[in-house]
C-alpha cells in the first residue's frame, strides 16, 4: 500500500513539474527563407552543384561514346587491342567515380561550401533561438520545419518572428505567407 501511495505522489508531482514548463515552437524553414544571406547562400550552392553535375555527366558521356566506339571495333580487334581498350574505358569509369566522390561524396566540396556558406547563418539562428528561449523563459522550442510532426500548435506559441527580429529582420507579423524580409 505504502507503495502505491509513494508512486501515485511521484507521478503527481512530475506532472505538477511538467505542466510548469514552457514550450515554444519555430519554423526554421520559413526563418531561413526569409534572410536573403542564406537565399543567396543556396543560390550560389546550387549553380556550383548543377556546374558540377554536368561535368561529370560529361566524363560519363565520354565514357559510353568509347564504349560504343569499342563494341563497333571490337570484331577488328586484337586480344591485346581489346585489353587495352577495355583498360581504358574502366580508368576513365574510375576517373569519373572519383570525381563524382570528390565533388559530392560525404565530405566532398559540396558538403565544405555548404558548411562554409550556410553553418554561419543556422548558428546565427540558433543563438538567436537560444537567446528567444532564455528570455521567454521556455523549456523546450520545438523546430516544427524538420521531422517532428506536431497535431496541434498554438499559433501563439510560434516564435519564429521573433527571432527574426532578434536578427534584425522582420517577419510577417503572424502571417508567414507571402512576406518579404525587411531588414529593421
Amino acid at each position: 500500500m505504502k507503495k502505491i501511495i509513494l508512486t501515485l505522489g511521484l507521478a503527481l508531482a512530475s506532472c505538477f513539474v511538467a505542466s510548469a514548463q514552457k514550450f515554444a515552437y519555430v519554423d526554421t524553414e520559413y526563418i531561413l527563407g526569409q534572410i536573403p544571406e542564406y537565399k543567396a547562400a543556396q543560390a550560389e550552392l546550387d549553380k556550383i552543384s548543377v556546374q558540377w553535375q554536368k561535368e561529370i555527366e560529361a566524363k560519363y558521356a565520354e565514357i559510353d561514346k568509347m564504349y560504343k566506339a569499342y563494341q563497333a571495333e571490337q570484331i577488328l580487334l586484337t586480344e591485346d587491342m581489346k585489353k587495352k581498350r577495355e583498360g581504358d574505358i574502366v580508368a576513365k569509369e574510375k576517373e569519373a567515380k572519383d570525381l563524382q566522390k570528390q565533388r559530392f561524396g560525404v565530405d566532398g566540396e559540396l558538403f565544405k561550401k555548404r558548411q562554409e556558406l550556410v553553418k554561419p547563418i543556422q548558428d546565427k539562428v540558433y543563438n538567436a533561438v537560444k537567446s528567444v528561449a532564455e528570455k521567454g523563459g521556455y523549456s523546450v522550442i520545438f523546430d516544427k520545419a524538420g521531422d517532428l510532426t506536431m497535431l496541434y500548435a498554438s499559433p501563439k506559441n510560434d516564435k519564429s518572428d521573433d527571432v527574426l527580429e532578434l536578427l534584425g529582420y522582420k517577419g510577417g507579423s503572424g502571417t508567414k505567407t507571402g512576406t518579404t524580409p525587411k531588414k529593421q
